[in-house]
């Protein structure tokens, strides 16, 4: 049932990805069944009585689930069909991941019953940044078309044409940002206030708690360089990309390598 459910919502997603434009009402349709399954599918796959599952499939799955939602939200505000013809493709690639992936069982009968909250909010900081940094990579790319003023030259340069202003990208990015940085925030003061709760001992300065507040760090300079400064364009780009890169190597790169290279199984 479960590889049934992550099946149906990668074909729904790929289907999403090909409709044409015009077909606006069946597109959004469409969209949220797709979100509606894959949100099933992570949920039985992550969440028991007791246990959560968690890896890097899980992670990189949870992050297209959000980044998703973000467009189904945001699209009704603004003309992001652009968007959709690179989100849609790679919401059904990364969807079925954790079914092929399996990641490993944390159990929480022994830990505290705030660890599964701790969990779930840090997967949802993670999701949430990698989207961003997925949006500044677009902004990149789309600015880079901008300069260059090539004609199209296949699918991916038609799909960045036809993306919003990129004001209007940038307001989509810090708003990615602004929820990313509040998550993760409340993932680091949970980490280190109650750490001897959650996970049974001191905090300790691992490469997982040094690259985590790294990131935050990062990210809490950009936000304020942004209020004061009004940092934007390739400054807001490098940071966003920087802190999106020492927080993978905080814990999605971690466990790709653990789990896929070394093949072990791995603890949070």
């Amino acid at each position: 049932m479960l590889i049934s459910l992550y099946l149906a919502a990668a074909l729904l997603y790929a289907v999403c990805a090909i409709i044409p434009a015009r077909q606006g009402g069946l597109i959004s349709g469409m969209t949220a069944g797709a979100w509606l399954l894959h949100a099933a599918a992570l949920w039985f796959d992550m969440f028991a009585p007791g246990t959560v599952r968690i890896g890097f499939a899980q992670m990189l799955s949870a992050a297209l689930w959000l980044s998703v939602a973000a467009y189904w939200l945001e699209n009704r505000n603004f003309a992001l069909d652009g968007l959709r013809r690179l989100v849609m493709p790679s919401a059904a690639m990364v969807a079925i991941l954790p079914a092929l992936f399996p990641g490993s069982v944390l159990q929480l009968q022994d830990n505290a019953p705030a660890l599964g909250w701790h969990i779930t909010i840090a997967i949802l900081a993670y999701s949430t940044l990698t989207i961003a940094a997925f949006h500044a990579v677009l902004m990149a790319l789309q600015e880079s078309r901008l300069h260059t003023r090539r004609a199209h030259s296949g699918w991916l340069a038609g799909a960045i044409d036809q993306l919003p202003a990129l004001l209007t990208m940038e307001k989509l990015l810090f708003r990615l940002i602004w929820i990313g940085f509040i998550l993760l925030t409340l993932t680091v003061l949970s980490g280190v206030v109650f750490s001897e709760q959650l996970f049974g001992r001191v905090m300790t300065w691992d490469h997982k708690s040094i690259f985590t507040l790294l990131s935050w760090v990062l990210f809490a300079a950009l936000l304020t360089g942004r209020r004061w400064r009004g940092w934007r364009g390739k400054t807001a780009l490098r940071f966003t990309l920087a802190g999106f890169a020492t927080l993978a190597l905080a814990y999605v790169g971690s466990r790709f390598v653990l789990e896929v290279v070394l093949h072990r199984g791995v603890v949070a």
